[in-house]
């Protein structure tokens, strides 16, 4: 019996260990920066790898009421641009921590997506 018992104190120091490696990838993709861009620069979108925004730059020269549709089209575009890069520094992130702990690629933890 003091055998099992070793085992499901190892298994929750294990489990406790890996949630932590977790919440702390959590806080490093929040410090990750990417930034998407449309219409050749004329519009950029800074935002973390965890999706937080964390900027919008707009060239000047959009800034006409007759260019309004197509700043709203290039902000849309710069920002599912950064959202893209912010999804693969989360990949990349989580796939070093995940050969860290000895997982296979691609393995889920149940609510970390």
């Amino acid at each position: 019996m003091e055998n099992m018992e070793e085992m499901m104190k190892a298994a929750q120091e294990a489990a406790e260990r890996i949630q932590k490696q977790m919440n702390d990838a959590q806080v490093k993709l929040d410090t990750i920066e990417v930034e998407g861009a449309a219409g050749g620069g004329l519009v950029k979108i800074r935002c973390s790898a965890k999706g937080r925004i964390l900027g919008v730059s707009i060239d000047d020269s959009l800034m006409k009421l007759e260019e309004k549709q197509v700043l709203e089209d290039l902000v849309t575009a710069a920002f599912n641009d950064a959202r893209g890069k912010a999804d693969r520094a989360a990949n990349d992130q989580m796939q070093e921590i995940q050969s860290g702990m000895g997982l296979p690629p691609g393995f889920n933890f149940p609510g970390m997506g």
